[in-house]
């Protein structure tokens, strides 16, 4: 007899497919040998200081695509700790190659779901949050599936520190307004912007992917940046 299944089990999936070519023979190494090297456990606590010890800060970054924006940031600031999770296969391999050809030392990586890696960390263990043009879902009756629900705004609440950063980037306008209208309805959340040009305009930190250059969205990329109050 089947058991029942656990509510990770019916959890709806944020993410499409999680593999389009195959690896090259590189790649497959770096996924083999160095993944399990920099790798976030796949059971048990994540604390990001124990994973990487004595920095200054501690980002998280979900579904960093290519890995572009996430093998960037770490490489400027080596005194800050990156975790990065993606479901993409391909992308984690193209990050193990970034993290790998910079000998950046200050980055770990999970192939798997976010939520399920942020469940598994200590309140208020996190200095900023990248989710950058994550999956649309744009169709309305998919909009269940976007990453950005009610229930993981109160876990982006809970593990980032007082004044800890959310930085949330779409180029689609279901998106937009979707994200918008739960991360501003959340009281411990303040957005940033005060005028236009505070979501229009890429914020100075921010890297430019080959993702955003396609321009495969129907509207030109938005940034949300929010403070945890």
């Amino acid at each position: 007899m089947s058991s029942k299944p656990s509510p990770e089990d019916k959890r709806l999936r944020t993410f499409g497919r999680t593999k389009s070519r195959t690896l090259s023979a590189r790649q497959q190494a770096l996924v083999d040998a160095f993944l399990p090297r920099i790798a976030i456990p796949e059971t048990g606590p994540v604390i990001p200081a124990d994973l990487v010890p004595a920095k200054r800060e501690y980002v998280l970054e979900i579904g960093f695509g290519g890995g572009e924006h996430l093998s960037g940031q770490a490489a400027r600031n080596p005194d800050t700790g990156y975790l990065g999770v993606e479901p993409f296969i391909n992308g984690v391999a193209k990050a193990l190659t970034q993290i790998d050809e910079a000998g950046l030392t200050n980055v770990r990586l999970f192939e798997g779901d976010a939520r399920e890696v942020m469940e598994r960390m200590p309140d208020q263990c996190l200095d900023r949050i990248f989710l950058l043009f994550p999956d649309p879902w744009p169709k309305a009756r998919h909009a269940k599936r976007r990453f950005v629900q009610d229930e993981t705004a109160a876990e982006f609440v809970r593990v980032l520190k007082p004044r800890g950063a959310l930085r949330v980037a779409t180029d689609v306008k279901a998106y937009a307004d979707h994200a918008l209208w739960i991360l501003r309805g959340h009281p411990d959340l303040e957005w940033q912007a005060k005028a236009a040009a505070d979501w229009r305009e890429p914020p100075a930190d921010h890297l430019t992917t080959r993702y955003e250059t396609k321009k495969l969205g129907d509207c030109a990329p938005v940034f949300f940046d929010f403070v945890r109050v």
